[in-house]
């Protein structure tokens, strides 16, 4: 895990302390094979649990799965063939030896190549065909609002596991992977580990001892230090709750204050870690004076640091880690929100039937504008740091007001709390306009006259009926892990392209934690073999560079601007031809023990064997292809500008995003316009605007 963010670390003695909890705290049996049956569910949880606690929210789904993909591994009930396609999807650099694709109309050519290589797989010989059999099954297949749960055309249904099933999905409707994922997790490990248990700080600190530092690793806008407080002054500490941000100058103050407590029983908290790397390695040395010393028993170090590399790793690995951000998904931040109000602040209200009701529709705008961001761009035009101070001034401002006045101030509440509280963070109108859309939704009188009041067109979001906390929270855990879009208001395919991106990033992430070497596979391919096979491949679909010299000689009597930028083109993609053939020529002695694997060559080598773009051969321009379609790109890129500069005439049409600065093409029409209508160019885009005339208008 430690491949992923650099607070991601953990210790075996550690995992060995968890391990003896687990053979204590375990359901115990007479018989052997049932004994060992309840360790392993005991103990798979509690590093589940333990884990969990200090990783990111989105990285609690994918390291659920990569838990379940080792199990299965272990127990031989994973094919890594299927396993590794599923983490690839299939990889096709030329199409000349390919089936065409019967299902042009609807069927991208990216999909058809996962089709035409899951087809190589034992288990899948065939499939290309029934594409040519079912077409019309396939396509009501493809278009189905969730294709992980429609039966699949002809044989294909009643033939194919759950993995395999998802290795379709993957294939053709990368959207769906992640809802696949959660089904996979659950039919193999359980529901419980799809659902992340919220941080409790009370059993965080019950399983501390003197010697572990307490680590928050931080989120932007969350800020743990009112928690912790709250934590204290529960525990009896209040008075002795000492705490300081690091910064300039603050180091010897720290030092004491930790010698102190050590002897006094005190708690320190030292915010903001990574404003004082220098001091990290005295600290470092400090914490391991923990481990030898005796401190009092009431001692405890509390840390607080934003991601950073140079956090020591001992003390990481020594502590015990909690993520501050809000959790994913309209039903854990409810059950969060529900979880940190108190029975008495939930009965303090002299209003409690408003108060509740009120209370909940507060918790789940809060959660809705929390969770909008998940839609990129259909969500807020900006993103905001909404945060839980913001949450906990609104629900004292709801029961301050509905103390104060007998009939609801709802103008009032509207505008203090969207218009001032959550509205304090939004600049753009839009995106003001939809908070009080959202606010005259769930803050009326509606809210408290109708029973079970929808708070969305879904039935499975309303106010419940009256009743205490728990009654409230048992709805919650009601309420479905994934979140429609519908519930936010937006269309079905509004998250599509939020899904694909989550898919994506799961699909790099697993990849990076692969181990580096693989044993001989079905074809019995070494991993450098294959690396081979697909770098001289590359090599040979990787164009000839175009003629620059020649190029500029023929365009030197005419130095207009489109052929300045012509020539510019020439000289970038020629440079980046000249990186990826050298690149992949070092790469290939390399493997052949001819030269010594530098670091450049090392992620060049992992980046092919993962079908990616090596970073390397991105600087160009920007593409998040894999690398079959990224090879195939650059050709035509590279054949655009060298028609143009074999016939010295500008083309007729012009692919845009084939160049690698389009801006400078764009300023080079607006020069090329000007000059030809003698028009100032300060002046030339307004003219062109004036002048210009849409066909058919």
């Amino acid at each position: 895990m430690g491949r992923i963010d650099p607070m991601y670390q953990f210790s075996l003695d550690s995992y060995i302390d968890l391990f003896n909890l687990s053979i204590q705290k375990s359901h115990r049996s007479a018989k052997l094979e049932e004994r060992i049956r309840y360790l392993n569910e005991y103990h798979t949880y509690a590093v589940y649990r333990y884990t969990c606690r200090g990783l990111f929210e989105r990285h609690k789904l994918l390291f659920s799965f990569q838990m379940c993909a080792k199990i299965l591994e272990m127990s031989g009930n994973l094919k890594m063939d299927e396993y590794n396609f599923f983490l690839r999807g299939g990889v096709v650099l030329d199409r000349e030896g390919q089936m065409d694709n019967p299902c042009t109309s609807w069927l991208a050519d990216v999909y058809w190549d996962n089709i035409t290589e899951l087809d190589k797989l034992t288990n899948f010989h065939g499939i290309m065909n029934s594409f040519e059999q079912y077409p019309r099954d396939w396509n009501l297949w493809y278009t189905n609002s969730k294709p992980e749960k429609a039966m699949l055309p002809g044989e294909w249904e009643n033939s194919c596991n759950q993995m395999q099933r998802m290795l379709i999905v993957r294939s053709l409707r990368p959207d769906r992977v992640a809802f696949c994922v959660t089904a996979f997790i659950v039919s193999n490990l359980g529901s419980q580990f799809i659902e992340p248990p919220v941080l409790n700080m009370k059993s965080v600190l019950d399983d501390s001892t003197t010697k572990t530092p307490l680590i928050f690793v931080l989120s932007p806008g969350v800020d743990p230090t009112s928690s912790l407080l709250q934590l204290a002054e529960q525990s009896g500490m209040a008075q002795r709750f000492h705490a300081l941000s690091l910064g300039q100058g603050q180091a010897p103050i720290a030092t004491r204050m930790i010698k102190d407590g050590v002897h006094q029983g005190n708690w320190v908290f030292l915010a903001n870690c990574h404003l004082s790397l220098s001091w990290m390695p005295q600290l470092d040395k400090l914490v391991e004076q923990l481990q030898v010393e005796e401190p009092h028993q009431s001692f405890r170090l509390w840390l607080s640091s934003s991601p950073h590399p140079e956090f020591p790793i001992s003390i990481l690995q020594a502590g015990i880690k909690m993520t501050t951000e809000p959790p994913s998904g309209l039903k854990a931040n409810m059950k969060r929100l529900f979880h940190l109000i108190t029975e008495p602040q939930f009965t303090r209200c002299t209003k409690p039937s408003k108060y509740k009701k009120l209370l909940f529709a507060l918790c789940f705008f809060h959660s809705i504008l929390l969770e909008r961001k998940k839609f990129l761009q259909l969500g807020w035009n900006i993103i905001y740091g909404f945060n839980d101070s913001d949450f906990e001034v609104s629900e004292n401002l709801l029961s301050l007001y509905l103390d104060e006045y007998e009939e609801t101030p709802w103008d009032a509440l509207k505008y203090l709390i969207a218009g001032v509280n959550y509205g304090g963070h939004v600049t753009d109108d839009w995106d003001r306009r939809l908070l009080t859309t959202y606010i005259n939704d769930y803050f009326c009188e509606q809210a408290l006259t109708t029973p079970f009041y929808r708070l969305s067109v879904l039935d499975m979001y309303y106010i419940p009926k009256d009743g205490n906390l728990g009654s409230y929270k048992e709805y919650i855990s009601l309420l479905p892990g994934m979140d429609p879009p519908e519930a936010f208001g937006q269309h079905p395919n509004a998250d599509v392209a939020s899904q694909i991106t989550e898919a994506r990033t799961l699909f790099e992430t697993l990849l990076s934690l692969q181990p580096q070497t693989m044993p001989q596979g079905v074809a019995g391919q070494s991993r450098e073999d294959k690396v081979l096979e697909l770098s001289a491949d590359v090599r040979s679909k990787i164009p000839e560079e175009i003629d620059y010299e020649g190029t500029r000689k023929m365009l030197s009597t005419d130095p207009s601007p489109l052929n300045v930028v012509l020539l510019q083109e020439i000289q970038r993609y020629n440079s980046l031809l000249q990186i990826i053939n050298s690149s992949l020529v070092e790469l290939a002695k390399g493997i052949q023990g001819l030269v010594v694997m530098s670091t450049d060559l090392e992620e060049i080598f992992n980046c092919i064997f993962d079908a990616r773009v090596p970073p390397m051969w991105e600087r160009a321009y920007p593409s998040q292809k894999p690398l079959a379609a990224w090879t195939r790109d650059l050709g035509q890129r590279v054949e655009q500008f060298a028609r143009w500069a074999k016939t010295a005439h500008p083309p007729v049409l012009f692919w845009l995003s084939g160049f690698t600065f389009p801006t400078g093409f764009l300023t080079a029409v607006l020069q090329a316009a000007a000059r030809m209508n003698n028009v100032r160019h300060g002046v030339a885009q307004s003219w062109i605007a004036q002048h210009s005339q849409v066909p058919g208008s």
